[in-house]
């Protein structure tokens, strides 16, 4: 070992020891963990936070309260996890104010756990408990999410206990080409949703001469339902950090920018308090852990463009032009930022090459299939039981994300589709569940990884209207540029508003077929070639409701308001109830000479209160397809 390498191990084994010290004294007492990612936050959890603080200082309790970061269960928020000497550690889910000031009186001061709170009895361990095998754990294998909500994001001792930038220490001591040639080994993929071979990204940008070069981390995420990279950076923003300081140590770079879009403000304020310390500990800045290598980070927001995910574009929007996509070759890593060799990686992929580097190619290609190793982040949501953060590894079929993971379909109801890979993604249907979650494997099915958002649809929703909200997002966040993409998204979305509206024409279905083959060919970049995505995987896979929609001007799923009306049965009705009146915002239900509900067709909105407000009183509230009933009355 060189002497340069020797004072890195020195230097690293001293912070890490520190950090043990410190996370023993915290150990030593009760403490208790509050999930106050965004996820948490919008559950109350910044509520449950002040009464666990306020309960405990009245009580003069000798307890640790620590804020962290999203453990994955959004469908239980806002989730706390207390650990106390003598019992397991226990996580309790959709905690309130009144069941935090229990928790207190009741286990931290009387030993009782309230059990009738608790989702699990977690594993502990030497440092931060796990969630194991509860309560979809057996499923799922955590790389890059193994730490997020459970320890403390702002706090880099936490992250430094665990190992945290033990991967940076080795890196630093090896060849700057045995590093690439590792993540080459590992054979990772882009995580941002291409696909493509980090490796050799990397090695492109490292053989490009230069004095300068730049890394960029692409926090520029937009997908709607999308929400991995906000939680990883919320949650754990040290293991981005060293990731993209390992893959600025090898590419050569002493310049980097985290590109984060402006809407998440606590991302970036725990990216800020993050690269403070990092800078304290020796970690960024001049002679890294005193080696030669010195490297630093700045903060770049984005305003939110969806076509700034593109990395042409991310370089135009952080040298103050507008966010437009420009043709490649030149690829970034011979001429991006300034002209100059730049490497742009996504949140997820520099995640992991902290893990790769410090446990090796063989260990990550020992996860997933041989052409997609590794494991996949995805974020969970629609009409799905479990909603979440989930990481499973790659070649997990898509029933058992859904299923198993997921805990199934909302409320009973019948599986539709799964819209996976964004709005430039797919709609597979239940005949597709069986198909591998890899990169090769969703595209020849018609759709996307993408960056791992993935929206859940159920009996209730329209396929037609799926795609065309879908495509009015990506038509909103055309940049312009092509003609293709500007127009054609444009005439495709007009024609599948007028499907929805039940002003379909006959050879609608052929003309958005036509019209997607030619954006696809016609576009610049990866927003307008995969735009029609949507649209020819709804056709493809429910052309019946397309054809019901323009031959029957109807919607077999009852969602189009325009081919809809609201109707209440006298069956069902009770003669005692007035909910249904008192939601209307228009007053188009109104009482019958009999003392029972009906409603007046013409001055109907459609709002669906009657419906929402009846449905768990007499369900007496019913949706038909057209013709009305006689004389616009109910």
């Amino acid at each position: 070992m060189s002497d340069s390498a020797l004072v890195v191990e020195q230097n690293y084994e001293q912070l890490k020891n520190l950090a043990l010290q410190k996370h023993g004294e915290i150990k030593e007492k009760p403490y208790v963990l509050v999930g106050t990612a965004t996820c948490g936050r919008a559950a109350g959890a910044l509520g449950v936070l002040d009464t666990f603080r306020n309960e405990i200082d009245n009580r003069q309790l000798d307890v640790n309260i620590i804020e962290v970061g999203c453990m994955g269960h959004c469908y239980a928020e806002p989730m706390v996890i207390i650990y106390k000497p003598g019992f397991p550690p226990l996580c309790y889910g959709s905690v309130d104010e009144g069941k935090a000031a229990r928790l207190v009186t009741d286990f931290l001061i009387e030993d009782d756990p309230c059990f009738e709170f608790a989702m699990a009895a977690l594993e502990p361990n030497d440092l931060f408990p796990t969630f194991g095998d509860y309560p979809r754990g057996v499923y799922e294998q955590k790389v890059i999410l193994a730490d997020c909500g459970l320890i403390d994001p702002e706090n880099i001792d936490d992250y430094l206990a665990c190992g945290g930038y033990g991967a940076l220490a080795k890196a630093l001591a090896m060849k700057p080409e045995e590093v690439i040639a590792e993540i080459k080994d590992a054979q990772l993929r882009g995580r941002g949703g291409a696909g493509f071979p980090t490796g050799i990204k990397w090695e492109t940008c490292h053989d490009t001469p230069g004095p300068l070069k730049y890394v960029i981390c692409n926090a520029d995420e937009g997908d709607p339902g999308a929400f991995m990279d906000r939680a990883l950076l919320e949650s754990n923003p040290h293991q981005v950090l060293e990731g993209l300081v390992i893959s600025a140590c090898a590419v050569g770079a002493s310049q980097g920018y985290l590109y984060v879009r402006a809407e998440y403000p606590l991302a970036i304020t725990r990216l800020h308090t993050a690269l403070e310390q990092a800078r304290a500990k020796g970690l960024l800045g001049e002679s890294i852990l005193g080696s030669s290598f010195s490297f630093d980070i700045e903060i770049f927001k984005g305003s939110g463009a969806f076509v700034c995910g593109e990395e042409t574009a991310l370089i135009a929007s952080i040298e103050g032009h507008a966010g437009i996509p420009t043709h490649r070759p030149p690829f970034p890593a011979v001429s991006g930022l300034r002209g100059k060799p730049t490497l742009i990686d996504n949140v997820k992929t520099l995640s992991y090459i902290p893990h790769i580097v410090q446990k090796g190619a063989d260990w990550f290609k020992s996860i997933g299939t041989p052409n997609s190793p590794g494991t996949a982040v995805f974020a969970l949501a629609g009409k799905v039981v479990g909603t979440g953060l989930v990481e499973v590894p790659m070649g997990t079929t898509l029933r058992t994300l859904i299923y198993d993971v997921g805990d199934g379909i909302k409320d009973g109801k019948t599986f539709k589709a799964v819209q996976i890979g964004g709005p430039s993604g797919g709609c597979l249907p239940e005949s597709a569940l069986d198909i591998s979650i890899d990169f090769d494997s969703l595209r020849e099915a018609g759709a996307m990884m993408g960056s791992g958002g993935i929206v859940v649809l159920n009996e209730d929703d329209c396929m037609v209207e799926v795609a065309r909200f879908f495509l009015e997002f990506v038509q909103n966040e055309s940049c312009g540029k092509c003609t293709f993409c500007r127009l054609g998204t444009k005439q495709m979305l007009d024609i599948l508003t007028d499907i929805t509206k039940g002003h379909g024409r006959p050879g609608d279905i052929e003309l958005l077929l036509d019209l997607a083959e030619d954006i696809k060919t016609g576009s610049l970049c990866g927003l307008g070639k995969t735009a029609p995505n949507p649209v020819l995987t709804t056709i493809n896979f429910f052309r019946h409701e397309y054809e019901a929609h323009i031959n029957e001007g109807r919607c077999p799923a009852l969602m189009c308001k325009d081919l809809i009306t609201f109707h209440i049965s006298a069956e069902k009705c009770s003669k005692l109830c007035d909910a249904c009146v008192g939601s209307c915002p228009v007053e188009a239900v109104y009482t019958r000479p009999d003392m029972l509900k009906a409603i007046h067709l013409d001055k109907c909105v459609k709002c669906d209160n009657c419906l929402t407000t009846c449905r768990t009183l007499y369900d007496a509230v019913i949706k038909k397809s057209p013709p009305a009933a006689e004389e616009g009355v109910s």
